[in-house]
């Protein structure tokens, strides 16, 4: 059986301008990069403004366990099976981080037969908009502490710096470190810290913004710093959005490729899920919905992380809302979830998959409160028994929802049919009734109960001192009515990684705001 890579590596792409042909975009409405990479222009942008929308797809999983569960994988060969069915359909991903591509997770551009090419530079530079987030990031950490250099007028408190830097790479020894050092003339001596460029604010504003005017805005309110009376200093305070704007014009451009089966694919953007808000850019969905019949798209990790905040943060901020829902785990997973050992979760065990069904079952009722009609889908494997399938589709429509079977890694888009039928079939007799699960006019405490409570299952929420005063000080400042990101682990719907399956009777204990 071939590798990723080597399918990845014998695809035989077609000109990404062939790719554009098939949504209607110009030549001249794409910037490429080389023959097989494009950015799409402000002008294509502004011409199909007007386009009514497409249908929308969300596709997002189960908690992600060691056995891997193939969000990705299924959103590609979702996107594959649909156009093999007629129809006019598009993805829309995020780009991969260089840190988990060379750490263990390895690559993000699906996998077997179901990839969007060219893999390799999707995996690395791709059109460079995470060093241009980079350069951003860190051109502001520069300018403050030149302007604390330099005579420090807005009475920065060095003790109350909020702005870290950031490297697009796992580089643990820089999380926290000591700048400054040396003569009078390198700075002032104090604490500093790196985050990975996904995990900055910059991605997640990027991805958040709707054009060039609202990315400044955005950029202009970001908090870097305390003055001595308690007051934010923001980047704006720094006269820092000019040039942050302008390393960010280009980044700003969707990004267009292609699946392996020629479909069009916008991968733009990276925040994490286990901390920032886990989804591809406002622009990109927007300029798929703009340009195709069905979107489907992907967000990070499982649906207690990157679904919740595509469907509270992305969903509220942008004014959009899918149409279906696509719910991702494999038989391995939830046997795993069940508490059968890795190596052993090739051999049946339908009594560990009845015990480890209860992370399915937690993530299909968060997402039914929701509102939108959720598909189950069940990546299979060689390994999955039949009485296992059984199980798992008797269960699932039991809940209320639809099943299918997925066999994209293996077959493409043609493993992907039942799915895309069901998911055609979804978005033509089921009306989705979509709601967020808090309302802006609550306080953060109870947004983050909600959440807690609601998605996670917990009994209630814990915090530090500090967290509480943290609280209040961002409600005073009159940012109360923002949505809440939480950031945890992935493994577990709890925040602790070691408690598999539907945890109860635990509470979230929140140390940080």
């Amino acid at each position: 059986m071939k590798s990723d890579i080597e399918i990845a590596q014998e695809a035989k792409m077609v000109h990404v301008k062939e790719v554009a042909a098939k949504l209607g975009i110009e030549e001249a409405e794409l910037e490429l990069y080389g023959k097989y990479k494009a950015k799409l222009s402000d002008e294509l942008i502004r011409r199909i403004e007007h386009n009514e929308n497409g249908k929308l797809v969300l596709v997002t999983a189960i908690n992600p366990t060691p056995a891997g569960e193939g969000k990705t994988t299924v959103t590609v060969g979702l996107g594959q099976a649909l156009g093999r069915l007629g129809k006019k359909a598009a993805i829309a991903l995020r780009e991969p981080s260089l840190g988990p591509c060379f750490g263990i997770k390895g690559g993000a551009a699906g996998g077997g037969y179901s990839q969007v090419v060219p893999m390799e530079d999707l995996n690395l530079h791709f059109t460079g908009d995470f060093h241009a987030i980079t350069s951003a990031n860190n051109l502001l950490a520069a300018m403050l502490d030149n302007h604390i250099q330099q005579g420090n007028a807005l009475q920065i408190d060095t003790r109350q710096i909020v702005w870290k830097r950031c490297m697009d790479m796992n580089d643990r020894v820089l999380r926290n470190i000591v700048v400054g050092l040396g003569s009078k003339l390198d700075g002032y001596v104090r604490e500093d810290h790196f985050v990975i460029s996904v995990a900055s604010e910059i991605m997640a504003i990027l991805c958040l913004a709707d054009d060039m005017e609202d990315l400044k805005d955005k950029l202009g309110k970001i908090v870097v710093a305390y003055s001595v009376e308690g007051k934010p200093v923001t980047a704006a305070d720094l006269k820092a959005v000019g040039a942050m704007a302008a390393l960010l014009k280009d980044a700003l451009k969707p990004n267009l490729i292609q699946t392996l089966e020629h479909t069009p694919a916008f991968v733009h953007g990276g925040p994490f899920a286990n901390i920032a808000h886990g989804c591809n850019s406002v622009r990109a969905t927007k300029l798929a919905l703009k340009l195709s019949d069905i979107v489907v798209t992907e967000a990070g990790f499982g649906a207690d992380l990157g679904a919740e905040k595509f469907l509270d943060i992305k969903c509220r901020k942008a004014g959009i809302a899918p149409d279906a829902i696509v719910l991702v785990a494999t038989i391995r997973a939830l046997k795993y979830n069940g508490g059968v050992a890795r190596a052993e979760l090739g051999t049946e065990n339908v009594d560990a998959l009845q015990k480890g069904i209860v992370n399915l079952e937690k993530h299909i009722e968060n997402l039914q409160q929701f509102g939108v009609p959720i598909v189950v889908t069940l990546n299979q494997f060689v390994s999955d028994s039949e009485a296992e399938l059984s199980y798992v589709r008797q269960f699932v429509e039991q809940k209320g929802c639809e099943f299918a079977l997925a066999q994209v890694w293996e077959k493409g888009g043609e493993g992907g049919l039942e799915l895309a039928r069901k998911v055609v079939d979804t978005l033509e007799h089921k009306q989705a009734d979509f709601k967020l699960l808090y309302e802006d006019g609550i306080s953060l405490e109870d947004k983050i109960h909600t959440i807690t409570t609601r998605i996670y299952g917990a009994d209630g929420v814990n915090y530090t001192a500090a967290a509480k005063k943290q609280i209040e000080r961002i409600t005073a400042l009159g940012y109360g009515h923002f949505p809440v990101c939480m950031a945890k682990t992935q493994y577990s719907l709890s925040d602790d990684q070691t408690r598999l399956g539907r945890p109860e009777h635990f509470d979230i204990s929140v140390r940080d705001v």
